[in-house]
């Protein structure tokens, strides 16, 4: 039957039947492109063979339980952040910045898998063979036997794939420079990001492999093409980092292997990235002298409590409307923040630019945050430093009350561990705890002020 022409957004996959300057689905401005629409089956065209067949075998919850074999990656923060290792016939995606260091992470990943005589292939879309050697060369594994060719057609890719014995991993750098024949679109559109990621899991499952799938981020920081590609796959890794800073966070956004939302740290030098064992020690190794504006937080990232120092700058704004600026934190919790000073405790910062920065590079998500930021907030506007050996976290409601917040104890351990004297915490998270820190409980964010009086 003839093809029907069909519009795709490509930004997020919704399709129409006309094409549009806008998409009605994103609010995306000239994302709509023509592709060629699949052929659907009409109503009452025979059945396959398959499609007859009786029902499948159903199983119950109580059967016999499947032991998880894993690749050990070589790297302590990698498998923490998989859940113990990389598994055989999954598919991982990993998103991140351009040059935020994805492909000499896998690199590297790829050296130590080989080096343990497991067979690697290593497909490069963006990059010459010649290039890739290069930064192997620069990274000191030359010597690995990874399997490496310049590719981006799928048919060739999945007959290399079938060639020989097995490989272990597979490593598809990247998804967006891929195509297939079967498919009448440019490589990077929405219906050629489907057809390849499909086609290369199900090539991953049956033959055994780990795959793992290099994906561009929009200027959102979001993978791009269309959503369903992170619901096919496994496990969906996020690099972040700072330009400038050396800090990298490998962030784990799905994983039906191993816990979600569990990080690993890593270093970036010359020769490329070191594990990180302790954040909270980089995080706070080049503090500044306790000054105005500035705190320390005890986060949990994941499984792991992580100590990092929260800057804040209040100074009076030349202009009508203030300025608000936020890295590594959400902006509108900041204002809500700012909203619940003014109107609970009294601090005017309607005429004041704030200015918050999470050191280091690290981006925090959790609430509990709320109380390190308003005390480092508080602190730069009154311009009097808080105690240089004191924590705090907490979240902060709209009536001002703190909050109690989840896994004290693992935030208290940690802030015991650095060498810190006190902590500020909610009331409620304040029952008795084996540990020798001070616990000091804060159920208003009056009390904050209080301290610096």
């Amino acid at each position: 039957m003839a093809r029907k022409a069909s519009y795709t957004c490509q930004s997020c996959g919704n399709i129409t039947t006309q094409w549009a300057g806008k998409c009605g689905a994103c609010g995306e401005w000239n994302s709509i492109h023509e592709e060629s629409a699949e052929p659907i089956a009409v109503s009452g065209q025979k059945l396959s063979k398959r499609n007859r067949r009786s029902g499948v075998k159903l199983e119950t919850f109580d059967g016999d339980e499947q032991i998880i074999d894993r690749y050990d990656t070589g790297f302590k923060e990698l498998n923490l952040v998989t859940g113990g290792g990389l598994v055989p016939g999954s598919a991982v995606l990993v998103g991140g910045d351009p040059g935020i260091g994805k492909s000499t992470l896998l690199t590297q990943l790829a050296a130590k898998l080989a080096s343990n005589e497991k067979r690697v292939l290593y497909f490069t879309g963006e990059e010459a063979t010649a290039q890739v050697r290069l930064r192997a060369s620069r990274l000191g594994v030359k010597e690995a036997q990874v399997d490496l060719a310049a590719e981006t057609n799928l048919e060739a890719i999945i007959a290399t794939m079938n060639e020989g014995d097995a490989p272990a991993l597979c490593i598809i750098d990247s998804i967006q420079t891929l195509w297939t024949e079967t498919v009448d679109a440019a490589p990077g559109t929405v219906t050629q990001l489907r057809a390849t990621t499909h086609t290369l899991i199900r090539q991953a499952k049956k033959s055994d492999v780990c795959l793992i799938i290099v994906g561009h981020v929009t200027k959102d920081g979001a993978i791009a093409g269309p959503k369903v590609i992170e619901h096919m796959v496994d496990t969906v890794l996020y690099f972040e980092g700072e330009r400038g800073v050396p800090f990298r966070i490998l962030r784990a956004q799905k994983n039906r292997f191993g816990p979600t939302d569990e990080i690993g740290v890593f270093e970036m030098s010359d020769t490329g990235l070191a594990e990180v064992t302790n954040p909270s020690e980089l995080f706070l190794s080049n503090r500044e002298t306790q000054g105005p504006g500035m705190s320390v937080f005890a986060g949990i990232e994941g499984t792991r409590p992580v100590l990092v120092e929260i800057q804040a700058l209040v100074a009076p704004s030349p202009f009508g409307t203030p300025r608000r600026a936020v890295i590594g934190w959400d902006a509108g919790r900041l204002s809500m923040l700012l909203a619940v000073l003014e109107a609970r405790c009294g601090i005017v910062l309607g005429t004041q630019d704030v200015y918050l920065n999470i050191a280091g590079g690290i981006k925090i998500k959790e609430p509990a945050a709320d109380l390190a930021a308003a005390a480092a907030l508080i602190s730069a506007f009154k311009n009097q430093p808080l105690s240089p050996d004191s924590v705090f976290f907490g979240e902060v409601s709209l009536s001002g009350s703190i909050r109690r917040v989840s896994n004290a104890d693992g935030r208290l351990a940690e802030t015991e561990k650095i060498g810190f004297k006190t902590c500020y915490l909610p009331e409620n998270n304040t029952k008795k705890r084996d540990v020798t820190i001070k616990c000091q409980p804060i159920s208003h964010l009056s009390d904050i002020i209080d301290l610096l009086s």
